[in-house]
């Protein structure tokens, strides 16, 4: 299992891999690292799996960039991904900003 995620252009960033709960304590510092205030994009084409564990990842650095200032919005965002925040009613919360998620 493994996670990566890296700088693709400026305040643009993309993601890679499984995101679950086996890289989501990976992930979410990963992506905290990189992230700052101003306005963020996450890609998340290259995301092959995901779960609640990885939802919540996108929960935090949500709420951790609104706390630095910034904004963040995701693109591409995998079906699995949709479908689990629509259950949870977060949907609205992570994609209403977002350029098309998939499924949907």
């Amino acid at each position: 299992m493994s996670f990566q995620i890296s700088a693709a252009g400026p305040a643009r960033l993309e993601a890679r891999g499984e995101l679950g709960f086996g890289t989501a304590a990976e992930a979410l510092k990963a992506g905290l690292a990189l992230l700052g205030s101003g306005a963020w994009v996450v890609d998340l084409a290259g995301v092959t799996s995901a779960d609640s564990a990885g939802l919540a990842v996108l929960v935090e650095w949500l709420a951790v960039v609104n706390e630095r200032g910034g904004t963040l919005r995701f693109e591409s965002v995998p079906g699995q991904l949709v479908a689990i925040a629509r259950i949870s009613d977060l949907d609205d919360l992570l994609f209403a900003q977002s350029a098309s998620p998939a499924g949907g």
